[in-house]
């Protein structure tokens, strides 16, 4: 091991050096060894003292820059941030399921508040009785609350926020609520929210697909009327709008069956993986041609979508998180639409 000013490396290990530097100062601030506002070392005496290229010290540092971990002062050197140690931000995050896109939103806030806060994740499984619970027992313990309301009726349908929910939420400071991926909520004031307005985006994204859409003769929405974890209703609508709109005939289905009537020049616009999977079964079964005998578009982007060559309507999911943790790093609320998406490629 190498070491210098409580920095520390290891010549023999696989884990890249810059890693390890960068590893060394958060390790070092969170045992209380680094100070916010202290001097660190500069990138010439640092890559002398542990035998390291200067782009590796420099990589380290600007790692720890993007984190907001420490900061560059011309002409005098890098400092620790003030946001680091004891002041860090207490962010509350509350997703209705634990879906791999809710989990990169998650992920994306986390990385992007990098040190300058800590971030715990609740999930409540769109139970309206679980979230006010949770939500009472915190009040007050957060600086910030990004809470992402979606919720189901008895018969496992999408439903707005109740007048219950909405009293909970009024009880946070507006100026620490962040409200994401659900706008339509009744609330006041100038607390900070990156949504989806679902049926404008799928309407837009449909439009961008529009002259490949042309050649097929009926589209199909596969939408699951009852889901444990059910979809918002502006989905249903966008695509509705966007078939009268258009003069398209279309059908709405609630699940994709085993034993599909595949009709020549439809197309499948569907939201669940596993009616993707199902559909790709039967399409390879019947040695069906994706993109000529029938399209598919699918809702939420994936690699495995992207591998498959499957168009795709998706919202950018790390941007939301990125876009929570710019809003309260820099304390600065607005609403904001996310960005959405049509990703063309071979289905079509």
């Amino acid at each position: 091991m190498i070491h210098f000013l409580g920095i520390s490396i290891d010549p023999e290990s696989r884990i890249p050096k810059y890693k390890q530097i960068y590893d060394a100062v958060v390790n070092n601030i969170a045992l209380g060894k680094f100070q916010e506002g202290g001097k660190l070392p500069s990138i010439n005496e640092l890559s002398e003292q542990l035998l390291l290229s200067r782009d590796t010290v420099e990589k380290a540092y600007g790692q720890l820059k993007n984190k907001n971990i420490i900061e560059s002062v011309k002409g005098k050197g890098y400092y620790l941030c003030a946001a680091t140690g004891h002041s860090k931000k207490r962010v509350f995050f509350m997703v209705n399921k634990a879906s791999s896109y809710k989990m990169i939103i998650y992920n994306a806030l986390v990385s992007s508040l990098g040190s300058a806060a800590v971030v715990d994740l609740l999930i409540y499984h769109c139970e309206e009785l679980l979230f006010i619970d949770a939500l009472e027992k915190v009040l007050g313990k957060y600086d910030y609350y990004v809470i992402m309301p979606h919720f189901k009726d008895v018969q496992l349908h999408h439903q707005k926020a109740s007048i219950k929910v909405l009293q909970t939420l009024e009880k946070i400071p507006k100026k620490q609520l962040i409200i994401m991926d659900n706008h339509d909520l009744a609330l006041e004031g100038a607390f900070g929210a990156i949504y989806q307005n679902f049926e404008t985006d799928l309407f837009e994204a449909l439009e961008e697909a529009l002259e490949k859409l042309k050649k097929y003769d009926q589209l199909i929405l596969v939408y699951p009327e009852k889901s444990i974890f059910p979809y918002p209703k502006g989905i249903y609508k966008g695509f509705q709008k966007f078939c009268s709109h258009h003069h398209f005939k279309f059908e709405v289905l609630d699940t994709l069956y085993e034993d599909m009537e595949f009709e020549s020049k439809d197309v499948y616009v569907l939201i669940e993986e596993a009616d993707l999977v199902n559909l790709m079964q039967q399409v390879k079964s019947r040695n069906l041609r994706l993109g000529q005998d029938l399209g598919v578009i699918s809702y939420n982007e994936t690699p495995l979508k992207e591998l498959l060559g499957i168009n795709v309507i998706s919202t950018r999911f790390r941007a939301m998180g990125e876009t929570a943790a710019y809003m309260i790093l820099k304390d600065r609320l607005e609403k904001t639409n996310n960005v959405f998406e049509y990703i063309e490629r071979n289905s079509l």
